[in-house]
């Protein structure tokens, strides 16, 4: 089974315009899901609680499409 993980996390952003954050170190990592339905629902449960602050955003990444398991491993992934 192939398994599709996806990353929620958002926070205060310098511009709502644009996707850059007003502190790194403030991002909040919501949590990684399974499948992008059930990131989807965490994704829009934030979006909604901060509906309040145009400048907080919330995202989903698509972890699955960073890797490609054909390739093959990349130096330093081989480290560990």
């Amino acid at each position: 089974m192939v398994q599709r993980l996806h990353l929620v996390f958002g926070g205060e952003l310098v511009d709502p315009a644009k996707s850059t954050f007003k502190s790194v170190d403030d991002i909040h990592i919501v949590g990684m899901f399974p499948d992008y339905a059930t990131a989807h629902d965490a994704w829009k449960a934030e979006a909604q609680r901060t509906v309040d602050n145009a400048h907080m955003r919330y995202f989903i990444a698509h972890i699955h499409r960073l890797r490609d398991e054909e390739v093959e491993a990349s130096a330093t992934e081989e480290l560990g």
